[in-house]
């Protein structure tokens, strides 16, 4: 007798959605499903090399698609590892299994009509409900591979409750029986059926009868077992698609094959994009890996280093033991051989890029470079073979340049010894540094690190080939017998303030910031700027603040030595004003707004929106409102 079940309510509006919206590819049911019955032949042949005790040892791991066109029904039936029926509540009716939830927050979040939401299908994993955008009713009726185990069938409508009751079938697997829509006959007809599975199947592990015929429809080869030779960029590109859904070419591809020091085949993918997919089905990283051609692991995290997270693909050995676990492989020699010969491969690949061409590494780089630059830190002992995928601009060039480390060393001047780099949140704003002027006068590159992930890069990277990198606001950097200096004549300056006067200026600048900096002085080196913000420790860990923003956790900005310019006109008219007017309150704002700009060029600056009423304080003294009438600070 037929049991009856409520749905969970995110999966009733998942199936509301489904069954009451108009989709523009309402075919993707049919790639869901048969990805569902690939998924479930796979698990059957794993239990077919492990374990001797199943249902139909003998049967033909194959899926078979049937259409009766006058009873409008599509079957689609599988010879895999079954459901028994705390499965079938537990896979198609509990929101745990399902993503449901996630998914519909998505749909909410975006907005997005029917058509995009069909988009989003495969990312949750709720790909079995997008039967419900052709069907009338569902049948599923499935017998596990365990022995013993009773036959069930469940059964929807698409309404908010579903049945499950005793069944009869004869094999293991499961059979789907679909009662099509009214307007949705198309999908019994065999030639719309074949044309599917060949744009999106093609390449499923398993042959994909449909209807009468005893040939497959799809292709069902492991491409990557093949010799290269013979698979053309077509092949590559289409079995790239059918297992990413991604329908850009993929920027790079790796196929190996290999015998010693151990045998496997590897093709390995490098997206085009750095975006998700909606489509695409994979959703975590990692390789899929087969030992035999037998999945062993959806998402294998154990064969490439995190850094090299975005590589997709497929990795199959002959020497991986199939005793291990399904779900998790355990870290054994063969696992770890693979893992260091394919991030040699990966890695070599990028190196030949970089030197062959150059345009192509940097579209790359500006996709994945943060992943890469979190190598050296993460992995220590792949550093030297980072390095030279490391490519930055730098105030010699334009953003569109990009060099690397050796590049850059071999265009030190005379006497250069160190790497010099600034820190800032772009191209244009490490450009206008105030560090850069010293730097500029005498002819020395200095390395732009522009994007968020700079400061983990230079924790695992503190120097290269023996010459330490530096950052430009290092308060004891010595450039007096590097390279040429050459007089700025675009920079208006004017002679050094008096001792006396800049000690004045100074007491002052001391006395308005207290304790935000750590001291006051001199600067031996700026031209263009006002004032800097220079570190007295040398040590990476100064820019753990930095990593802390990034990763959103409470950070402290760093107290800093603010150098002052005693040549700049701003510096001496400010003098000049202390002299005459000490208490005119414009000399507070503009020791304030000094100290400020210097943290906003720095990109440290906490909250920049809050220096906009100053701004207009100082905008209204300097167009003609008296000083005494303003107010500053409150």
């Amino acid at each position: 007798m037929a049991e009856q079940f409520t749905f969970q309510a995110e999966i009733q509006q998942l199936l509301d959605i489904l069954v009451h919206s108009l989709y523009t590819e309402r075919e993707i049911f049919v790639r869901e499903l048969v990805s569902n019955a690939s998924d479930a032949l796979n698990r059957v042949q794993y239990e077919m090399l492990t374990n001797r005790e199943l249902v139909d040892p003998d049967a033909e791991l194959a899926i078979e698609i049937k259409a009766d066109e006058e009873a409008n029904t599509l079957t689609i039936s599988d010879s895999g590892i079954g459901m028994t029926r705390d499965d079938l509540v537990n896979n198609l009716g509990v929101i745990a299994r399902s993503g449901a939830k996630a998914f519909i927050q998505a749909l909410k979040e975006s907005g997005t009509s029917g058509g995009a939401a069909s988009d989003v299908i495969g990312q949750f994993g709720v790909g079995f409900y997008s039967v419900f955008m052709v069907a009338d009713k569902v049948r599923v009726v499935s017998r596990s591979h365990k022995p013993g185990e009773p036959v069930f069938a469940w059964e929807s409508t698409g309404g908010s409750t579903y049945t499950l009751e005793p069944a009869e079938r004869e094999s293991r697997g499961t059979d789907i029986i679909i009662t099509l829509k009214p307007d949705a006959k198309e999908f019994t007809q065999s030639w719309t059926l074949k044309d599917i599975i060949r744009r999106h199947s093609d390449y499923i592990a398993f042959p994909i009868y449909v209807g009468d015929d005893e040939e497959a429809t799809n292709k069902q080869q492991a491409i990557w077992r093949q010799d290269p030779k013979e698979v053309t960029d077509e092949q590559y590109n289409d079995f790239y698609k059918m297992m990413t859904f991604d329908f850009e070419e993929p920027a790079l591809r790796i196929h190996q094959r290999a015998d010693s020091p151990l045998q496997y085949y590897a093709l390995l993918y490098l997206p085009a994009s750095g975006e998700r997919n909606m489509l695409n089905p994979r959703k975590e990283a990692g390789l899929k890996l087969y030992a035999r051609k037998v999945l062993i692991q959806e998402y294998s995290k154990d064969l490439l280093p995190e850094y090299l997270q975005f590589v997709q693909g497929v990795v199959d050995s002959e020497d991986l033991p199939l005793s291990v676990s399904r779900e998790s492989v355990q870290a054994t020699r063969v696992m770890a051989t693979l893992k260091k010969t394919l991030t040699s491969k990966v890695l070599s690949e990028l190196k030949r890029l970089v030197s062959k061409d150059r345009e192509k590494y940097v579209k790359l780089f500006k996709v994945y470079g943060r992943f890469i630059k979190q190598g050296p830190a993460v992995n220590p002992a792949d550093r030297s073979d980072i390095e030279p995928l490391l490519v930055f601009n730098t105030s010699k060039g334009s953003a569109d340049e990009f060099i690397t480390l050796d590049e850059y060393v071999e265009r030190f001047v005379a006497n250069q010894q160190d790497i010099y780099y600034v820190l800032a949140d772009d191209v244009t704003s490490a450009g206008r540094s105030p560090h850069l002027d010293a730097f500029r006068a005498r002819g020395i590159e200095v390395l732009y690190l522009t994007d968020p992930v700079d400061p983990v890069m230079l924790m695992g990277l503190p120097e290269f080939k023996s010459h330490k990198l530096r950052s430009v606001d290092e308060a004891d950097i010595d450039l007096s017998e590097i390279g040429e200096l050459k007089a700025d004549e675009s920079t208006p300056v004017k002679e050094s303030l008096p001792e006396d006067s800049f000690t004045a200026l100074r007491d002052r600048f001391t006395a308005v910031l207290g304790g935000r900096v750590k001291d006051v002085r001199e600067s031996k080196t700026l031209t263009g700027s006002p004032a800097r913000l220079v570190s007295d420790e040398t040590d990476a860990g100064r820019n753990m603040f930095r990593v802390n923003r990034l990763i959103d956790r409470d950070y402290e900005l760093p107290i800093k030595v603010l150098e002052l310019n005693p040549r700049h006109p701003l510096i001496h008219n400010l003098s000049g004003m202390l002299a005459s007017q000490p208490d005119n309150p414009l000399a507070g704002a503009v020791i304030e707004q000094v100290f400020e700009t210097a943290l906003l060029q720095d990109g440290i600056h906490p909250d920049p929106a809050s220096m906009a009423a100053r701004l207009t304080l100082l905008m209204e003294a300097a167009t003609g409102t008296p000083a005494t009438e303003l107010k500053f600070g409150e």
